[in-house]
Formats: structure tokens, sequence, C-alpha cells
């Protein structure tokens, strides 16, 4: 973004490595509305404003009522509700013909018993209104479900918008995003994200592949497109979730900003299309650039232990760090001796050590050299007791 515009920025904590791409800022307490509605202003009466925008799903609200309150151009904050609402979503889906999975809400548990009785197992258990797969699990037998219940209202329960808890169909298939940018209510479907899971009964994301050549984006792109348009989104970019079932896409969710794990920047490597620059632009107005400069492919792979415990070792092997050109990041994000913690008891947040991202030419190739790496990188914990 900031190669094309001057950019300020609230933040939680003082800037360190946004330092070099930033002209001004303001620390605030990002949880509290009223305080970034006054940091906002603030940063206003010593800027001329153009666009806000938040790449954070859980700023996606309050981004939408601090442009509402400076008079800036912005997909209002009800439609940001319903994008952050998964059962909200599954009834805009649904009344506009969008294929997704049947939801029912449950306030207990015998109420999610209830509920698989009527949807059928396996069902997926989650939050209403959380993101990165925290608190989402799978039940395949009745005995599973205390269990599985009492893990998905402790993720709900962390959410500020919605604890409320979710018994879902579970849509056995591959699972996608389809990385999306919406100007004046068109949406473009420019990549499809193939996504690698941990292992069941979790939904953890293990990693990301995006080609420009994937022939499955024409087969997915106008479900994505139709979730869009269904949920009321007119400007922005979309990172759209499906699963393929029986060949044909089903919607599971659409986050309205660009896909986290470092999707944008894969497609990016890949095409050439830089969605940041996007979302800056359609933020201002603009409508953004969506030429494709490149066809290639890119993946990443997050760093997990093989067990939660203090973290004692990570190491890449420098020599093939130095001299492998298509190995092009490796970012550690916890230090020697943090405690990483692996679902059930952590999440994202708590269980990854780092990632690396490689570049090739076809999925096939990058699927490839991503096993390669991981022979490379060591991760060790030492269990706690």
């Amino acid at each position: 973004m900031a190669a094309a515009y001057d950019v300020v920025l609230l933040t939680g904590t003082e800037p360190s490595w946004e330092k070099p791409f930033i002209v001004d800022h303001t620390v605030v307490d990002l949880s509290d509305p009223a305080a970034l509605l006054a940091g906002g202003r603030a940063l206003a009466e010593h800027h001329d404003l153009a666009g806000v925008v938040t790449w954070d799903e859980w700023h996606l609200v309050p981004t939408a009522r601090l442009a509402r309150a400076l008079g800036l151009s912005s997909t209002s904050v009800e439609v940001m509700r319903a994008c952050r609402n998964k059962a909200t979503a599954r009834a805009l889906f649904a009344r506009h013909g969008v294929p997704s999975a049947a939801s029912i809400r449950a306030r207990t548990l015998l109420e999610a018993g209830l509920a698989t009785m009527t949807l059928g197992l396996p069902a997926v258990i989650k939050p209403a209104a959380f993101a990165g797969s925290i608190g989402v699990i799978r039940v395949d037998r009745p005995e599973e479900l205390p269990a599985a219940f009492a893990f998905a209202s402790a993720g709900a329960s962390r959410s500020r918008e919605d604890t409320g808890v979710l018994v879902e169909e579970y849509l056995d298939g591959p699972e996608f995003s389809v990385e999306c940018v919406t100007h004046r209510g068109a949406t473009t479907a420019v990549a499809v994200t193939r996504k690698h899971l941990g292992p069941a009964p979790y939904f953890d994301e293990a990693g990301h592949t995006v080609d420009a050549a994937d022939p499955l984006l024409a087969q997915v792109a106008p479900a994505a497109a139709a979730a869009v348009k269904a949920l009321g989104i007119t400007d922005g970019v979309q990172h759209v979730e499906l699963r393929l079932v029986d060949g044909r896409p089903r919607l599971i969710e659409v986050n309205a900003r660009i896909g986290g794990d470092m999707i944008g920047h894969l497609v990016r490597l890949a095409t050439g299309i830089d969605l940041p620059r996007a979302a800056a632009d359609l933020a201002c107005g603009r409508a953004p650039d969506l030429t494709p400069t490149r066809s290639g492919a890119a993946g990443i792979r997050m760093l997990y232990p093989d067990t939660s415990g203090t973290l004692t070792a990570r190491h890449i092997n420098q020599p093939f760090a130095a001299h492998t050109p298509w190995l092009r990041q490796v970012h550690w994000i916890r230090e020697i001796g943090d405690e990483l913690v692996l679902s059930p008891d952590g999440d994202l947040f708590t269980a990854r050590a780092g990632f690396y991202i490689v570049t090739g030419r076809t999925t096939a190739e990058v699927t490839e050299r991503l096993d390669t790496a991981a022979d490379e990188i060591t991760v060790t914990t030492r269990a706690d007791r």
C-alpha cells in the first residue's frame, strides 16, 4: 500500500516493522469502539484521509463504523455484520439461492444433539462469529458431541459479536478459497487457493497453494461471486471459502478482507496481482488494476511442532536456504522458550512456530518443493510436565 499511498496506522501496539511504510500512527485499544473512533478522528485532524481499510477479521465492523463516522466510502456496517455472523450469512445464501451448508443454532447441548439428529453425522460444530478455525470441530459419533460442543462453546465465548454456536452439515470434499475483488458491485475472481488442513477432527490450516493457471478457478468463480452479492458487498477484497461436494461448490463463508496466512502474497507471486494495493484503491474509491503480470505458482506451509511443549529448537539448513532460489521466505514467529500448544488446547496463535514460502511453475512443482524444504527445517519442543 505504501508504494501508492501515504499510510497512517491505527494500531494496538507501538509500530515496529511497519515504521518504514507509514507516515503517522496512533496507538489505541482496538477492542474499544470509542477509542478506535477517537484515534481515527485524531488522525483525520492532521491528514486528509481518503479511505480506511483493515486486513483483520475482528476489525471489519469497527472499520466500517469508523469510515462512516469520518465520511469515507465503505461497505456498510450492516453488511459487515452479516459477513461476520455465519448464521446471518447462511440465511442470506439460502435466500439468494447460493449453495452452502444446512445450519442450526444450538444454545445447549440438548439442542446440539437435536440438530445432529436433523442434519445427520458427521456434522460440524462451530462458533457463530469467530475466525481462524478456532472452536471448529467435526463430530462423527454421538458420544463425541458433549466434548465437541464444549470445545465450540469455548471458542464462541471469545467473540465480542456473537457467542452462539452453530451445528452444520459436514461438507465432504476438498476445501478451497477464492480470492475476489469487488468494485461497484461487480466481482472478479482473481485466484483460487487450494487449502491443506491438519488432522481431523479440527480444521487447522496447515498450508496453501496458488496457481495462476488453476482450471478450478473458472469452476468456482460464479459461486464465489454469487455469495459476495448475496451478502450485499459492493466494494472490497474478499476471501471466499468453499468446498467441492460431488464436484459442485458449496459455500462455507465469505471473509470481507484479504485472506490470512500470506495468501495475498501468494497471489502476487503467482499472478502479479497486488491485492493489498487493490484493497487500498477500493477504500479510496478507485478502480483497481487486476491485470495479471506473471503466470506461475506459489505455496506456503505452516511450521507446527509434533507435540505441544516448550520450543527448544528451530532451525533451517543454511546451505540449503542459501542455494535454493525457489525458497522465497522462511519466517519464525515464535522464540526459543515459548510455549507451543496444539489443538484442542491451543489454536493457530499458540501452535505455529513459523512458516515458509516457495515458488514454482505449477502446483505439482510447488508441492514437491514444499515437501523438499520440510526435510531441511526442524521444529523441536520439550513436553511440559
